[in-house]
């Protein structure tokens, strides 16, 4: 507690105290020791005779500190602090480190004794104050930091005003920030609102981002400069912050106190002065104790209304919506501008102008090139942020990362941006459309059929689809690709998607419509609405998009969902956009959206019935897929990819591609596999159905080959690996 200083005041009571306890002779210096020390003070004295007769609470104290024992006159002793002093001591000081006071002071010793339940001090505070407590203790500081304030201002040097330590003057500032560029319109429009004799007060709404606050600081330079009408010359902006006139407020009156001090001290000053409110939203509900209850808002109507001081204010839409527009009385005393977020256009001209800054912090040059693709990229690819902040953060990012690197980079390229954007928003440098890095894409047709058997004409529209969207050639504003595939099962419908994503290097969301048949678990994709269980999860799609903005989202049997995931998926394929239960919006620009269906399958069968029947068990599905989703639904489809029926050399292709999977697996076992041609037929007999497709090899291969590598990996003579011939035997497979 030695650590906490005392302010002059303080420290004299402690003073009195201690002498007033040895003219008592008593052992102990106690709670009524000091209390009765303090009627003595001025300003206790001043504002305790507005709540209660001080002479009966002298009086009362007497009588108390005369029935205490006392100790001889010829003995030589030094009181000590009672337990219930120390108690005081310690909870004053406990005031001072949860407060924003620098120092300890009377009002802190009267909080210490008004907690003291079983003091005598305390009970005659308390009887005489009642529930006026809180109000007392805020007179009580305001009367002490106005006697504080007199006494600094009769100072011979008169040092800094103390509303001065709650603001910022952001004259004095502007040269450490960015210089505002552009924003001519809102800039105008700012400087007529505060030249008007009524309600001159701009209030700037729009997005995080955008460049509200960048707006003041670059009003601050042009009066600083001069060049402003004479109404505004020799103005002062005093940045007002919320956090630190609410921090350490501990009683009712403090926070009004210094709202008022600075209003006060800022008319005082100059009838031209500025007061900026950063998130003035905050305002609304501020210091209130409870409903109905004065806040910050209501404090500054007054000086809103007399027009002596001009208040400029900035908030968000969502902000303004949901606290501000509540309180009438503010709304109509602010004049709203709306600040827009600038085009690609307009940042690529900001970011130009604050290159230099950029370059001589980083000692880097910013090739031009770098600088255009750092708008872009950032418009495309960073979602849920606004130009120009997100542009500036990527080239801020880039130069620094020049630092971390071993040789000293000294040009910033196009490559260097989309690596960092590639770091920071999970986004492959490949979405980028980087011309230096298009070698995956054109052999990405060769890649995937090389992976998936006799689905050729299906890969080419994949590969197509693909291959337009990145070369810029479809609607920026729809997904990379929206395709429905079609097919009977076990064709490679879901394996396409799968390849797809890995040949890409994205990551594959795949989510089973199959566990969306109801209408309420449609639901958990967007959200569950306000008032639901599980409003506070979000959506399952919305978020997983979010974390991965840039995959392959794979929608598996579409058919089974419920019809309402069709109107969702509207939007999704029409705009890009989705929209949660909480009004967040998912960016799908740079998905690839695939939903697989095995719509009339029951009709493929039906396919090649009757003379002239030539039509593959696809094409009938797709007929079936026309009449079960909806007319809007398929227009809005970027393709739809009819996938064949699989036929012998698919199934031979297919077989073999599974048994290399499997000896790969061996290989770990040292194992070496070989298949008789009479082994491999089998399997390819016994494996190949039109109507289960691929899944059904695997369970041929899982039923009749790996029962026999099992057994003789565990307990047979390919214990320690070698080679082993798998032959036929009485129609069977066998080991040779």
């Amino acid at each position: 507690m030695a650590e906490i200083k005392q302010t002059k005041r303080a420290a004299k009571i402690l003073s009195e105290t201690m002498k007033y306890c040895k003219e008592w002779r008593h052992e102990f210096v106690m709670p009524e020791h000091l209390l009765q020390v303090i009627t003595d003070e001025f300003n206790f004295r001043r504002i305790y005779c507005e709540y209660g007769d001080l002479q009966i609470l002298i009086d009362q104290l007497d009588e108390k500190l005369e029935e205490t024992e006392q100790i001889p006159d010829d003995t030589e002793y030094e009181p000590e602090a009672s337990v219930q002093m120390q108690q005081v001591i310690q909870v004053a000081c406990a005031q001072v480190l949860n407060s924003s006071a620098t120092a300890l002071d009377l009002p802190h010793l009267i909080v210490g004794i008004l907690q003291l339940e079983e003091s005598w001090a305390c009970y005659l505070l308390k009887e005489t104050l009642g529930n006026m407590e809180s109000e007392f203790i805020s007179d009580l500081i305001s009367a002490c930091e106005f006697e504080d304030h007199l006494e600094e201002d009769t100072n011979e040097h008169k040092p800094e005003q103390a509303w001065r330590r709650l603001v910022s003057c952001m004259n004095d500032h502007y040269q450490e920030h960015n210089p505002l560029i552009g924003r001519e319109q809102e800039l105008t429009r700012t400087i007529q609102v505060l030249c008007r004799r009524d309600k001159n007060n701009p209030l700037h709404v729009g997005e995080p981002g955008v460049g509200k606050t960048a707006l003041v600081w670059g009003l601050a330079r042009l009066i600083d400069e001069g060049n402003v009408p004479k109404r505004l010359i020799g103005s002062k902006i005093y940045q007002l912050d919320l956090g630190t006139l609410l921090a350490g407020t501990q009683y009712r009156g403090d926070f009004e106190n210094r709202i008022k001090q600075i209003m006060e001290g800022i008319k005082e000053e100059s009838d031209k002065n500025i007061v900026y409110i950063d998130e003035i939203h905050t305002l609304v509900g501020a210091g209130a104790t409870g409903e109905g209850a004065m806040d910050a808002s209501n404090m500054l109507k007054p000086y809103l209304e007399a027009g002596s001081i001009r208040f400029i204010g900035s908030t968000t839409y969502e902000e303004y919506n949901r606290h501000f527009a509540r309180s009438k009385g503010l709304v109509r005393r602010f004049q709203q501008i709306d600040i827009p977020e600038p085009t690609p256009d307009e940042t690529k001209h900001i970011v130009r102008q604050l290159r230099q800054q950029y370059e001589q912090f980083h000692h880097v040059t910013y090739d031009e090139t770098a600088l255009d693709f750092a708008v872009e990229a950032s418009y495309k690819f960073v979602n849920e942020r606004f130009l120009p902040d997100k542009a500036i953060d990527l080239i801020d990012e880039a130069g620094a990362n020049c630092q971390l690197a071993s040789n000293s980079i000294s040009i910033v390229t196009k490559a260097m941006i989309a690596e960092v954007l590639a770091k920071t928003c999970k986004v492959d440098t490949m979405a980028m459309n980087d011309d230096d890095d298009n070698e995956k894409l054109s052999t990405l047709n060769t890649n995937l059929s090389s992976k998936i058997y006799g689905q050729d004409e299906a890969i080419r529209q994949v590969v197509e689809a693909v291959l337009m969207a990145k070369a810029g050639l479809m609607d920026d504003n729809k997904p990379l690709a929206s395709l429905l595939f079609v097919g009977p099962t076990g064709v490679g419908k879901t394996e396409v998607a799968r390849v797809l994503a890995k040949e890409l290097s994205i990551p594959l969301l795949r989510f089973d419509m199959s566990e969306y048949t109801e209408k309420h678990t449609v639901a958990k994709l967007i959200g569950s609405p306000a008032g639901y269980v599980g409003y506070e999860d979000g959506g399952l799609l919305t978020d997983a998009i979010r974390k991965s903005p840039n995959c392959v989202l794979l929608l598996d049997e579409i058919e089974k969902a419920h019809q309402d995931i069709y109107n969702i998926l509207l939007q999704v394929m029409d705009y890009a956009r989705l929209t949660d239960n909480k009004g967040h919006k998912a960016d799908f620009r740079n998905v690839i959206l695939i939903m697989t269906s095995n719509a009339g399958a029951q009709f493929a069968s039906q396919a090649n019935i009757g003379f002239t029947g030539n039509t593959t068990r696809g094409e009938a599905m797709l007929q079936q897929v026309k009449k079960t989703f909806k007319p809007e639904f398929i227009n809005r489809l970027s393709g739809t990819v009819v996938f064949n029926d699989m036929n012998k050399s698919m199934a031979t292709l297919i077989l073999k591609k599974k048994l290399n999977e499997l000896q790969e697996k061996l290989k770990a076992k040292q194992v070496e596999m070989t298949l008789s041609d009479t082994a491999f037929n089998l399997l390819l007999k016994e494996g190949y159905t039109r109507e289960y497709g691929a899944r059904e090899m695997d369970r041929v291969i899982g039923q009749r080959l790996k029962p026999l590598l099992t057994r003789e990996i565990l307990f047979g003579k390919l214990k320690h690996g070698g080679n082993i011939l798998i032959d036929t035997h009485d129609g069977c497979l066998s080991i040779g």
